[in-house]
């Protein structure tokens, strides 16, 4: 049986059960119990999985919180530079696992705003379309470069009039979580 690695922020926690449910013949579905909010944090998380077991697949995503301008910054946590730098790094840890790689695009948003972030961190994200547009061009770059293949999330949600957002407005819904979910365990099963 294969051993598949999921990666990434509250996006992830919301699809992968379903992910761990289209796959259960096929693959063993393993990921943190926490959030990887940004990519400096998914490093030190990814160090910690990948130092415990080779997997055959990552699939992975960063994005609301390396954007996310908390007051009294006046720039995201990790500016455009810095998210690819982390990327960079996330990727190489990953490929020395042994392990094939896609990355995920953030998902759009509807309007800007900001909601309270689930990892229980008691951090409001704020969030904005242009910057999901900016750090995903930015990632999608940087993927190219590295041939990864991209699971373009942004497109898919985008497909929806309300991008699958709940009440938050950042998170997405039961149905939004289970299309992308499909979508994961499918550019997963592209890599077996």
């Amino acid at each position: 049986m294969k051993k598949v690695l999921l990666l990434g922020d509250s996006i992830r926690m919301g699809y992968e059960d379903y992910v761990r449910e289209i796959l259960k013949d096929k693959a063993e579905v393993v990921s943190s119990e926490e959030n990887g909010r940004f990519a400096a944090y998914t490093l030190w998380q990814a160090n910690q999985l990948l130092k415990l077991h080779k997997y055959d697949v990552v699939h992975w995503n960063n994005g609301y919180w390396d954007m996310n301008i908390e007051a009294p910054m006046t720039e995201g946590i990790h500016p455009v530079g810095e998210y690819t730098y982390f990327l960079k790094r996330i990727l190489k840890e990953i490929r020395r696992n042994g392990a094939k790689v896609v990355f995920a695009t953030t998902t759009p948003i509807l309007e800007k705003g900001n909601a309270m972030d689930t990892s229980g961190a008691g951090v409001a994200l704020n969030f904005n379309n242009e910057w999901v547009l900016e750090y995903n061009e930015a990632a999608k770059k940087l993927m190219a470069e590295e041939n990864v293949p991209v699971n373009d999330l942004y497109a898919l949600c985008a497909k929806d009039k309300n991008y699958y957002k709940c009440s938050d407005l950042l998170h997405l819904t039961e149905e939004g979580s289970k299309k992308c979910a499909e979508e994961v365990a499918r550019q997963i099963e592209l890599l077996f």
